[in-house]
């Protein structure tokens, strides 16, 4: 009886000393996948063998009891990552990073973010954010509910455009729910993949993780799965083989456009996480795909910018709009593409 408590407290002592540095709920339709599997769809940059490690050192949870690394998993189960460390991402490093600031004033700031700035310190990017430029610029930021400074919102590192932060408590506290009741207003402009059929429309779709490929999103137009999610799109020139549209959002959620856009047939030009970095329109020409090519190095990236942003000041209660232009990447690849149709017959159907 001595012995079991002994252990039974040595358990207690050593669940204090963990901290928890991932944690995933596997969707309803989840198909039974061993955990080392599983976790590898999830974290970039882990190796099996490290999470087999993990596993066999106790730091793999799944509904809060330790597992080998063959456990599989089923619908609704929560795995967690479990470490003797706190994250990484807690422990922020002040680095002077120049910071492209559209506004400021005593209670937030505007920024045009760069593409290729990731917005805060995550697995594998635990420097070099915004959130560290955010802290070597500015004391005393307001932590969100993730326990990130100033921040309100975010983009992906490949997307480049607006992002309002948030200096006191009480700014970030009103700038949150303007985001969450869906009056502020956002509009992207993208470059997608094919002739975009209607001159306007409106996407409608839950978002959640894709049951095989974790590191999507995907749409589940049923509902049971996912947030809800509402994406409203304007063409804005035709070239053909693509389409620049303007992407205005009535939600927020992960990779909406990218995902919203793909679900309706229209990947983003050279997003290579859906499938956008291949030829999915036009001609088997080898100059065509050598002028694709030239396109893609133009445009290392996704081709989307957060290009207005517009909200309601927490103080003056005045809604403030900022607009953008299209930064010379982007912008480059867009000319090619416009040059392109002008001389060449494309097949708007292909």
């Amino acid at each position: 009886m001595l012995n079991s408590e002994m252990n039974s407290n040595q358990d207690a002592d050593f669940d204090e000393e963990l901290y928890e540095h991932h944690k995933f709920v596997s969707p309803k339709g989840q198909s039974l996948l061993r955990v080392d599997k599983f976790l590898m769809q999830l974290i970039e940059n882990a190796t099996r063998n490290k999470i087999q490690q993990a596993a066999t050192d106790g730091n793999i949870w799944v509904n809060d009891i330790p597992v080998k690394s063959n456990y599989r998993v089923k619908p609704f189960d929560v795995v967690r990552v479990m470490l003797s460390h706190p994250p990484f991402e807690n422990h922020i490093i002040p680095e002077d990073i120049p910071l492209d600031i559209v506004y400021e004033d005593d209670v937030l700031l505007v920024i045009n973010k760069p593409a290729g700035l990731v917005v805060h310190p995550g697995h594998g990017n635990y420097t070099g954010t915004l959130v560290n430029a955010l802290a070597f610029h500015f004391d005393n930021l307001p932590m969100n509910s993730s326990e990130r400074p100033g921040l309100v919102h975010r983009i992906d590192k490949n997307t480049s455009g607006l992002l309002v932060v948030a200096k006191t408590e009480a700014a970030m506290t009103h700038l949150a729910k303007q985001f969450e009741d869906k009056s502020s207003e956002r509009e992207y402009v993208a470059l997608v993949w094919g002739n975009v059929k209607d001159d306007e429309g409106t996407i409608e779709g839950n978002i959640a993780r894709h049951v095989k490929d974790r590191m999507q999103m995907a749409v589940f137009p049923d509902g049971e799965i996912g947030k809800h999610a509402v994406t409203h799109y304007k063409v804005l020139e035709r070239f053909g083989y693509v389409t620049l549209v303007s992407c205005k959002l009535e939600t927020g959620r992960t990779h909406q456009i990218r995902v919203h856009m793909k679900y309706i047939g229209h990947t983003l030009f050279n997003d290579e996480r859906y499938g956008g970095n291949l030829i999915l329109k036009g001609t088997t020409f080898t100059k065509y795909k050598q002028f694709i090519d030239n396109c893609f190095k133009t445009l290392p990236r996704q081709a989307l910018h957060a290009k207005t942003l517009g909200f309601e000041h927490p103080t003056t209660k005045e809604f403030m709009s900022f607009n953008t232009y299209i930064p010379q990447d982007m912008a480059e690849c867009i000319e090619k593409w416009r040059n392109y149709s002008k001389s060449h017959t494309t097949d708007e159907d292909e």
